[in-house]
């Protein structure tokens, strides 16, 4: 049953302030909280039909779809919440196709239990991050879980774009000598959520860097800059991307430690946490290749946009038959960036 597909009607009775399992069973309880909480978030006319499905329009060309589950912990968080989160993160991943993200669908699965004030904030969270990134949630779906077998609240969103370039980006497309560029400080999101959990304290708060980034990319691209592959650097942090990028290439990247911006107090953290910032996740950045002849056009673009102010070019790619990534060091050494082995920020998107 679509959880966007429901009559208008009165809102829960009081007394109603956490899910039941009645809440998942398709029932009247079932379409008055959706009616209160996710029909007063998202709606809209599409979801207004009260079908199983969205149907979309669609003009001749490329589509791009992408979707993702979101199980951070905590739910709330500075900077930014699981809501704002799953919309973003879906955003930013059907956009670094070249594509404009238009509509997402939402998924829920509940945990009995959980408070409905919590989920009507999370849902408006959700909608005003739809509406900053410029997309619709068209539809959806609801579960309730018993309580014990969740962690509070999961959601899944699936994103569609239209307008995918003809010759798709992507890892395999780099060649040689492009120029790797990053939007801006790394480590932002991941760092805030360990201290968060920490409850570490600094002159200033780390904040999430949760944000769509459909609009930063648009100003990229239509710099003119020969943009070979995009992605954003989430599990894994900014060293994951690198690796993907060198195996799908076939070749070696090799970045500069004093160019790759972080944050004093992401980097202070880091050192306290025994962390490594290139391998912490980022919820509001994104790492470009372009061709080193557009480098500095591709540069001047995302500065110029509020989400890449710090915009840095970080390295270059290179033949090596080992597909390596390296990095040179600030007292001028040479240092290998692996893959993590583990999981040292576990359950951060």
């Amino acid at each position: 049953m679509n959880v966007l597909a429901f009559p208008k009607g009165k809102p829960m009775a009081r007394g109603s302030e956490r899910v039941e399992m009645s809440h998942g069973a398709g029932g009247r309880a079932m379409q008055r909280l959706i009616a209160d909480v996710f029909h007063a978030a998202f709606d809209n006319a599409e979801l207004a039909r009260g079908e199983d499905q969205a149907v979309l329009p669609v003009a001749a060309g490329r589509i791009a779809m992408s979707t993702d589950t979101f199980v951070i912990s905590p739910l709330f968080f500075p900077g930014g919440d699981i809501g704002a989160l799953a919309v973003n993160g879906t955003v930013n991943d059907v956009a670094m196709s070249g594509a404009t993200p238009l509509w997402l669908s939402a998924g829920f699965i509940i945990e009995e239990g959980f408070a409905i004030d919590d989920l009507k904030r999370i849902a408006q969270s959700m909608a005003r991050a739809a509406k900053a990134a410029g997309v619709t949630i068209v539809t959806g779906d609801t579960k309730v879980v018993e309580r014990g077998k969740g962690d509070g609240v999961f959601i899944n969103t699936a994103g569609v774009g239209i307008g995918a370039p003809d010759i798709p980006l992507g890892a395999a497309r780099i060649e040689a000598g492009d120029a790797i560029l990053v939007s801006g400080t790394v480590g932002d999101h991941g760092v805030a959520i360990m201290a968060h959990r920490a409850g570490l304290q600094f002159e200033t708060t780390i904040e999430s860097d949760c944000a769509p980034l459909n609009g930063l990319i648009a100003a990229l691209m239509a710099s003119g800059a020969r943009v070979k592959a995009l992605r954003d650097p989430t599990r894994g942090g900014l060293s994951a991307t690198l690796n993907e990028f060198a195996q799908a290439a076939s070749l070696g990247i090799g970045i500069i430690e004093e160019a790759i911006p972080v944050r004093a107090e992401v980097f202070g953290a880091c050192e306290l946490l025994g962390l490594d910032p290139i391998n912490v996740a980022n919820e509001g950045k994104l790492v470009a290749v372009v061709d080193a002849r557009d480098a500095d056009a591709a540069l001047a673009a995302m500065r110029a946009h509020p989400l890449g102010q710090e915009a840095a070019i970080i390295g270059t790619a290179h033949a090596d038959p080992h597909h390596f990534v390296t990095m040179r060091t600030r007292i001028g050494g040479q240092r290998m960036i692996d893959w993590l082995s583990g999981d040292p920020l576990p359950r951060i998107c």
